[in-house]
């Protein structure tokens, strides 16, 4: 089985973070900048409590009287979501994409030993794949010197005899 490199790999390791007393608008405002979907939420000991995302600030139009604009009042902490999925710092990008696919989450904080040292998302799977030199083994070992012939109509462009 392939070795799958670690999430520590890829990461991102300067993530922008938010405190839960900071005003959303001004939360919102720094996403749209950045142009990030989300990001931590850590408290005065730098411990993360929460996660903004998109869809967390969706909300503040949501939740707006009927009919009217939104008055987009309220603090990250009103708005977070403080159940957060995350990954250990031992874990591979394999783990990482088995977590984004089974969970619909876009990004994923990393831990180890309980603090917050990164952050994998969906692109950096990506560009891990990107990176990952695909292992093709066309042949069983057990083949070897006796392996069947390939019919010429079935061979691709990108057939290669050895």
């Amino acid at each position: 089985m392939q070795n799958y490199p670690s999430v520590t790999q890829f990461m991102a390791t300067k993530l922008i973070t938010f405190t839960p007393d900071m005003d959303i608008r001004l939360a919102v405002d720094t996403m749209l900048t950045k142009k990030i979907t989300g990001a931590p939420v850590v408290n005065e000991k730098k411990e993360m409590i929460g996660m903004l995302s998109e869809v967390d600030c969706l909300k503040i139009l949501i939740e707006g009287p009927y009919n009217q604009v939104p008055s987009g009042k309220g603090t990250v902490g009103d708005y977070m979501s403080s159940s957060v999925r995350s990954i250990t710092s031992d874990k591979t990008i394999l783990d990482a994409a088995y977590e984004f696919v089974h969970s619909g989450y876009k990004r994923l904080p990393v831990m180890e030993d309980g603090r917050l040292i990164g952050q994998i998302s969906r692109v950096d799977v990506l560009r891990a794949v990107q990176k990952i030199a695909p292992v093709l083994k066309h042949v069983p070992d057990s083949w070897k010197g006796r392996e069947p012939a390939i019919a010429d109509h079935k061979k691709s462009r990108n057939y290669k005899h050895s």
